[in-house]
């Protein structure tokens, strides 16, 4: 249970911390990829191999990639390494006190992070397949690279090398609210040198990478609807039934 609560902590405070921004549009997320097992199975690669080195996600068991099609030994030989039981949770060995000081902050937990980034502006989803697609350089931060949905983030561009670089170009605005103000309003991003995959390709695998976060936040969801759709046919096929019963009873009453 302390587990449990200090994991919603780390979560809520990178959700506070970071800027609010009114006027953030979200991409929608494909969500058909999270009943693609061959999606979800190239998002837990993704995962294990991009993410899993500084973000746990200590509430998911290697084991239960068997329900997206995996086998024991395909996780195994394939997703296990930082352990040696395919029962044990996904941690990293990255120490907490090291990672502070590196990025400024703790790197949260990733279990629940598609639940936790929902918003107005959009679903969880949408936000984490906008955010991993909206890094940029900018020599000015510790890490060298922003990110326009989430400003002066801590956590660095790991996946630049599939999407190569990248600036952004803003220009100068009157401030609606105040016109003897100048706001910098984003309008877009240039390539500064290109990635070992396509745009259309790395969004791709950014929408396998979300849909498996999407996916690890609530396992049984696509169990949960089928037997939700069942409840509703059972109920409706019984109500009628019961109406023709309740009919057939008192039919003699006047």
């Amino acid at each position: 249970m302390k587990k449990i609560f200090a994991s919603l902590l780390a979560v809520f405070a990178l959700v506070s911390g970071a800027r609010a921004n009114t006027e953030l549009v979200l991409d929608r997320f494909p969500y058909e990829r999270v009943t693609d097992l061959a999606a979800l199975q190239n998002g837990a690669k993704l995962f294990v191999n991009y993410c899993l080195n500084c973000h746990a996600a200590a509430f998911m068991r290697y084991n239960r990639l068997r329900d997206i099609g995996l086998t024991e030994k395909q996780i195994k030989e394939n997703l296990l390494f930082a352990t040696d039981k395919v029962g044990e949770t996904m941690k990293v060995s990255m120490d907490a006190k090291d990672a502070k000081a590196w990025f400024g902050a703790t790197p949260p937990d990733l279990t629940l992070v598609a639940r936790s980034r929902a918003s107005h502006a959009g679903s969880g989803a949408d936000y984490l397949y906008t955010y991993l697609r909206s890094f940029y350089r900018d020599d000015a931060r510790p890490t060298g690279w922003n990110n326009i949905v989430f400003p002066n983030v801590g956590m660095p561009h790991v996946l630049w090398e599939l999407q190569g670089q990248r600036a952004a170009k803003f220009v100068e605005e009157q401030d609606p609210h105040d016109p003897a103000k100048k706001i910098h309003k984003f309008e877009g991003f240039e390539q500064l040198t290109d990635g070992k995959l396509k745009p259309p390709e790395f969004d791709s695998q950014m929408a396998d990478l979300v849909a498996y976060l999407q996916w690890m936040g609530e396992p049984i969801q696509g169990q949960r609807v089928r037997i939700g759709v069942g409840v509703l046919i059972f109920l409706s096929i019984f109500f009628v039934i019961a109406w023709r019963l309740n009919a057939a009873f008192w039919k003699d009453v006047k």
